[in-house]
Parts: structure tokens; sequence; C-alpha cells
């Protein structure tokens, strides 16, 4: 469900009542079912909100939103709109929770709404998002969080650090170990023979050393050491014309050196605003590497719009299709056939 103070609880309820996600998969949610039922009413979503002790009791229907109790804040115990520690320790208990189902094989895939890091650090859980608590949830050393709309995809090097960090934190082994698991997702979604465009650390990637050494240091030999394995890497490429390059389809896949990197042209593309409020949020969110399938929307709890009766399931909707797609080839529970 998310940190039950943002927009989580909202876009759920949305995009629970839709027949988008009804036509993919048989939802369950992870949290306080008093709390959902708020959602549901603000929504005006057609649903009715029924508790239930696990997957394996679920009866497949339209109109029923089964949701999962766990250890969660009901509807008068936050305040709409801002981090607390109450949130944030249930946003990660459901975490952990579906993480173990997953692992279990009691359900395909999971697909979380956000958390706060603020309410996560709060409760004393010191991670800097969902990512790394995945990672070490499941005991993944190799992962990386990549952003996925289409054809418009990016996977990041380094993600939750300091920007005074980064440089220090990419190396050859980390650079391409991300190239590999970018070019393994590519497969996974379809593409046949992904093509990346890696971007460069620095203004310029480097300027043949004068604007930093690193990308000539570290990036140039990542790069050929990828395509030695066969994979189809270009780069150092300056990062203001990579993703240009990537997004008018001349590559299937940027690698970005950190966060904003990555973040701020891929929200460009695929957020449409006007007049200053976003009308369309699409993007998927997924951890790569990990033993099981995860996704998750692309934008955060959105304090200003919690319980508002304004945010979008574009996201979410676009998370759980992703996640199904990813999980249908390999899970009993997510065949077409239904068996």
């Amino acid at each position: 469900m998310g940190d039950a103070a943002g927009v989580g609880p909202e876009i759920i309820a949305r995009a629970a009542a839709s027949r988008r996600l009804r036509s993919n998969c048989v939802p369950l949610v992870l949290g306080d079912p008093l709390v959902m039922e708020r959602a549901v009413r603000l929504t005006k979503a057609r649903l009715r909100v029924r508790a239930v002790s696990g997957p394996e009791a679920i009866t497949p229907n339209a109109r029923t939103l089964w949701v999962m109790p766990g250890s969660s804040p009901g509807p008068g115990d936050f305040i709409p709109g801002r981090p607390q520690a109450a949130c944030g320790e249930a946003a990660f208990r459901h975490v952990a929770d579906a993480v173990a189902l997953a692992l279990a094989g009691r359900v395909a895939a999971i697909a979380t709404a956000p958390l706060s890091k603020e309410a996560l650090w709060m409760a004393g859980h010191r991670f800097p998002g969902h990512t790394e608590i995945l990672a070490r949830l499941t005991r993944t050393k190799r992962f990386a969080l990549m952003l996925a709309d289409g054809p418009r995809r990016v996977v990041h090097v380094t993600c939750h650090q300091p920007l005074s960090e980064v440089p220090g934190a990419i190396t050859r082994a980390r650079v391409v170990d991300t190239i590999r698991l970018g070019e393994e997702a590519c497969r996974r979604l379809g593409v046949a023979a992904p093509r990346l465009a890696v971007c460069g650390l620095n203004p310029h990637a480097g300027e043949a050393g004068l604007f930093g050494d690193e990308d000539r240091r570290i990036l140039e030999p990542a790069v050929r050491a990828a395509r030695r394995l066969g994979i189809l890497a270009t780069g150092p490429i300056p990062a203001d014309t990579a993703f240009v390059r990537a997004f008018s389809g001349e590559f299937d896949l940027a690698v970005a050196m950190y966060h904003d990197q990555g973040h701020v042209p891929f929200k460009l593309a695929c957020f449409q605003a006007w007049g200053g409020r976003l009308e369309s949020m699409r993007g998927v969110n997924l951890t790569l590497g990990l033993p099981i399938v995860r996704t998750s929307v692309d934008h955060g709890t959105a304090w200003d719009l919690a319980w508002s009766g304004q945010a979008l399931p574009d996201s979410l909707l676009d998370a759980v299709e992703m996640a199904c797609a990813l999980a249908r080839p390999k899970h009993p529970l997510s065949r077409a056939d239904g068996r």
C-alpha cells in the first residue's frame, strides 16, 4: 500500500476499479482494510473492501478489493500529507511481507505504491528506498533501478546517494554489471538486440579529460568490456544528447550514472503537465537483478496531493501491467488460462 499518509491508498483504489488492471491480474493489497475503505469512498470507486488472510483465500471478483491486514495505522492514527514513524514502519513491514509472499511463490509479482524515505528513517529503517530494501530482503548483490515507458528506458549505475559521493561509487565493474542487467531487462521486455547508450559522468563526457578523468579512466574501459560480452553498448556519450538520441529511437536503453541524470529527462518525457497541474504520469520503476518480479510507480508520496481525491493512477496501472507481463512466462499463478 505504500505510505498510508501519501497517495498510495488513493491510486490503488482508482487502479483496482479499472478494467485495465482487472484484465491482467487479481490484486491483493497489503495494508489496512479501513484505510482502503476510506480511499474507496474518497475516489468513489465501485469496490467492496474485504480482509483476507492470504492469497490462497481470494475468490476472483471484479468488484472486490482484497486486503491482507498487517500492523498498519488505521484511518485515525495518522495525519495525511506528512511523514510519520508509524506509517514508515507499516510501509516497511508491508514490503517485507510482500517479498516473503513472492519468494514463497504465493504471489506472482509485486507492484509497490510510494513510500516515504523520511518516514522510513523516522521508524529506524536506514534505507534510501524500496530498491535497497528489496535487495537486502532478497540477499541480492547485483541490482539496479530501471525506469521504463514503452520504448523509453533508463537504468542507473548509482541511485539514492548524495551527488558528492557518486564519482567514488562508480567503478568499472559496477558499470559493466549495470549494463548487463539493463541489457537482460530489455530482452525480457521484448527487445531482441538491445542497443545501449552509456552516458558520460562529466560535462561533455569529460572532454578528453579536461572536465574530469572518470569517463576516460572508468567508463570507456567498461563499455569496451561490455562489447566484448556481445552487448551493443556505445559511449560514454555526453548526457545532454544521449537521451535525445535514445528517446528518438537510436538506442533502446540509456545508462545513467546517477539518479537525477536519468530521472529528470525520463520524467520530462513521460510526465505531462498543463497550467501547473499534472495531467498524466506514465512510467514504471523496475528493480533489476532480484529473484522476484517487482515494479513500482515512478513518483513519490506526493504529500501535497495526499487524500485530496486528485492523485492519478497512471503509473501504478503501468507498473501492474508490466509486472504481469514479466511474471506471466515464469509463474503458474499468472498464466493466461488461469491455471
